[in-house]
């Protein structure tokens, strides 16, 4: 249905009219701020990425560096669990 919407001469027309909406001045500041918006966000995404990878990798570190052992006090190592062979506990 919308196989052939944009040919080359719509694109044509939509340029022509955004010139005529902003005029010739306008359109290089118009496209610098754009760009500096993309950048922005594209920092902004690799932030809240590397963040979350932090978080993860600290949630991890935390799990592992709390376990208590003897009486409550915590140690930087896990300590190994001992399992009972006997079948009946």
């Amino acid at each position: 249905m919308f196989g052939n919407a944009f040919q080359g001469w719509h694109l044509l027309i939509i340029l022509v009219v955004i010139l005529l909406l902003f005029g010739a001045a306008k359109l290089p500041a118009l496209a610098k701020s754009m760009g500096q918006s993309a950048r922005v966000f594209k920092g902004e995404m690799k932030a809240m990425k590397n963040d979350d990878e932090a978080d993860a990798a600290a949630k991890t570190a935390s799990t592992a560096t709390e376990t208590t052992v003897d009486g409550g006090t915590t140690s930087s190592e896990a300590a190994p669990v001992q399992r009972s062979t006997d079948p009946a506990a």
